[in-house]
């Protein structure tokens, strides 16, 4: 009987998750696909409080991830998703009521605080209540309801949008609140256990992260050249990811198009990029994945060549519908280079305990290239020009073809030396 009682509160637990996944996707979408629009044409923030506001988001994120995580470890994991989705939702309800700059730079770091009480807790509390082994194929399900939520809002944003920007970015924080209710009244921990004092996400952890990442890239000096990959990468992101849709509102006179409502072909846009990203991550995944570390480190260097001609072309040109597609070339790029870039140091370093130091510096120096790349993109759009910002970018991240090249001559002998012990 109590098996019977186990095994329906697992099915329950995976039930709540798949329609967590699916729901919060859904309710980013609804947002994000107008949130740049409102911000350029609500708010009129300039190129710098452009990138400001997600440098804000960035700080916030990065300073709080490790002092929110206690409360999953700690407290209770389902409490922490809780808390987490209702700030999300306080944050974007602010930014939408209230198109200032500083009340949308306090929505930052209020949403932005609640993503980190999310990340990391989401996934401890389903592996804890189906079991590790049955939590993989979760994820696997996970992403997929989260995908179908995704592309299902986007037409649900353009229709709320066309009468006012902030509804679908209001009416999504009131979704994520409501969402937050829901997970009080549906679901389930029975699995938690406390994390033992010394396993806790304390300072004093990220602090041995960061000595064990230092040991690592001494005896190994190729790891530091992957970290220097991932800066870069942070480096650039920030800038384009906060501009691209100003260079397109503002960038090219096009008659016709003034005579469509933005949120109607960003919505288009947004949808597209949607379906072509997910069909060239499949093909990825099935020619890719499996081949040595040389060749996807001539994958990856191919890739990160075609997103800096193509972010560099996108700033350039005078043609709207080559910007289009050189932007859509760019976000394909990008969705397919993180999961190639997680296979090639799974394949690069065969210690797990190694493996998950170098994931989480890694994760810790992208922000920190976003925090700095982030504000010089945003300064050279108000002195110069959007434009100039965008070309800017690319240059940001053209140091990581001679990284690739450097990585892939030093890789094996470095990455799998003779066995020694320290």
């Amino acid at each position: 009987m109590r098996k019977e009682s186990n095994h329906s509160t697992k099915m329950t637990a995976l039930t709540v998750y798949l329609s967590l996944e699916f729901s919060s996707a859904l309710l980013y979408s609804l947002i994000f696909t107008v949130n740049l629009i409102y911000h350029a044409t609500v708010v009129k923030l300039n190129p710098l409080q452009l990138v400001l506001i997600g440098t804000i988001l960035e700080t916030t994120v990065f300073l709080f991830e490790i002092p929110t995580g206690v409360v999953a470890d700690v407290k209770s994991r389902r409490l922490s998703v809780i808390i987490g989705y209702f700030l999300i939702g306080l944050g974007f309800v602010l930014e939408g009521s209230f198109p200032f700059f500083w009340t949308v730079a306090l929505a930052q770091v209020v949403w932005g605080i609640g993503y980190t009480f999310t990340s990391g807790a989401t996934q401890a509390w389903i592996a804890d209540e189906i079991g590790g082994k049955r939590a993989g194929e979760a994820f696997l399900r996970g992403a997929q309801a989260a995908r179908m939520g995704a592309l299902l809002a986007i037409p649900l944003s353009v229709l709320l949008g066309r009468n006012t920007l902030a509804l679908p970015i209001v009416l999504g924080g009131l979704g994520m609140m409501v969402l937050a209710c829901f997970l009080i009244v549906t679901m389930p921990e029975e699995g938690f256990a406390p994390t033992p004092a010394e396993d806790r996400s304390t300072l004093g952890l990220m602090w041995k992260t960061v000595k064990d990442a230092r040991r690592l890239t001494r005896r190994q000096p190729v790891l530091l050249t992957l970290l220097g990959i991932g800066f870069f990468y942070g480096l650039y992101s920030e800038g384009f990811d906060r501009l691209w849709t100003v260079h397109l509102l503002d960038g090219f006179a096009i008659p016709w198009l003034d005579a469509v409502e933005p949120v109607v072909w960003f919505g288009a846009i947004r949808a597209v990029q949607q379906v072509i990203s997910l069909v060239a991550t499949e093909v990825t995944r099935q020619r890719v994945y499996a081949r040595r570390s040389a060749a996807i480190a001539q994958v990856l260097a191919f890739n990160a060549a075609g997103i800096v001609v193509a972010l560099a072309g996108f700033g350039l040109t005078r043609s709207f519908w080559l910007a289009l597609v050189l932007y859509w070339c760019v976000q394909v790029l990008r969705s397919v280079n993180a999961p190639l870039h997680d296979a090639w140091l799974n394949q690069r370093i065969d210690d797990s305990q190694v493996r998950a130091t170098m994931f989480s510096v890694s994760s810790q120096v992208d922000a920190i290239g976003q925090i700095s790349g982030g504000p010089l993109a945003g300064v050279i759009g108000n002195w110069l020009s959007i434009q100039a910002a965008l070309v800017a970018s690319a240059l940001m991240l053209s140091p990581v073809l001679p990284l690739y090249s450097l990585a892939a001559r030093r890789g094996e002998q470095q990455i799998h030396p003779t066995r020694k012990t320290d």
